[in-house]
């Protein structure tokens, strides 16, 4: 696939979850003085990326109220998933119908990998935009993480997605067009799910959250 219909690419911050195994909204958990979310939210805006879509649902006032101002910015649309209590794959298509018209390709972040950075993003967006494959996901050392990214071709079935796996499957069914790309920071990987993980990433990475 030509590079020029690869790019520019959307992302979509999925952060509509009930945070089951956490016991309360995780998205408002502070590091640092900021929401879990608002971490991934400027990694995002602070990247390579076109645009960027927030798919809230759970305790969505409170979310963004807790944001604030960063809930305004130029390049980020906030949007509602009112049937988040589906799956994660209910998430994906409210945020995916706001840019499959005009983007030729999307990236799916999880709003619970406070420890992602910009530099990250660009760097699968660079190897994803150079590469003939419509899948791009990052490994460190065998294993696959997040974020995704998808080129349009995969749009309509990722808009057939249903119940909680996400894209996995997808992934999974296309190996053929899946582009790895290897990523030496482990924190790529990390994401919270429970109040352990959440203090256990404060302990192993104290300097990570510095504004």
């Amino acid at each position: 696939m030509p590079v020029e219909r690869k790019k520019p690419t959307a992302g979509i911050i999925l952060a509509a979850g009930r945070s089951t195994r956490f016991g309360k909204s995780k998205q408002l958990e502070k590091l640092n003085g900021k929401p879990l979310v608002a971490w991934v939210i400027e990694a995002a805006l602070g990247s390579r990326l076109a645009s960027v879509v927030l798919v809230l649902g759970h305790d969505e006032q409170n979310i963004l109220a807790e944001l604030g101002p960063k809930a305004f910015q130029p390049r980020l649309k906030v949007v509602a998933n009112p049937e988040y209590r589906a799956g994660m794959s209910q998430s994906l298509r409210v945020g995916l119908n706001q840019v499959r018209r005009t983007l030729p390709s999307v990236m799916f972040l999880l709003g619970d990998q406070p420890l992602l950075t910009a530099a990250t993003i660009n760097r699968l967006l660079e190897n994803f935009w150079r590469s003939a494959r419509g899948i791009c996901v990052p490994t460190h050392a065998g294993q696959r993480g997040n974020p995704v990214i998808f080129s349009r071709l995969f749009y309509k079935q990722l808009l057939n997605l249903t119940g909680d796996m996400g894209a996995r499957t997808l992934i999974e069914s296309n190996p053929e067009n899946v582009l790895q790309v290897e990523i030496e920071d482990p924190r790529c990987l990390l994401d919270v799910d429970t109040e352990e993980d959440l203090k256990q990433i404060q302990v192993t990475y104290p300097g990570a959250f510095s504004t």
